[in-house]
């Protein structure tokens, strides 16, 4: 396997954890954003 190739998949998939972790944050953050509980405080 070539070097090069390598640090490109290792890019990907740090790429993609991160794209996944910033939606998860987002999600998390919209659903907690709607529940009335969470706006009365």
């Amino acid at each position: 396997m070539d070097s090069g190739f390598f640090s490109h998949v290792v890019l990907w998939v740090i790429g993609g954890i991160a794209a996944f972790g910033l939606l998860g944050t987002v999600g998390a953050l919209f659903s907690l954003g709607r529940t009335t509980s969470y706006k009365k405080h």
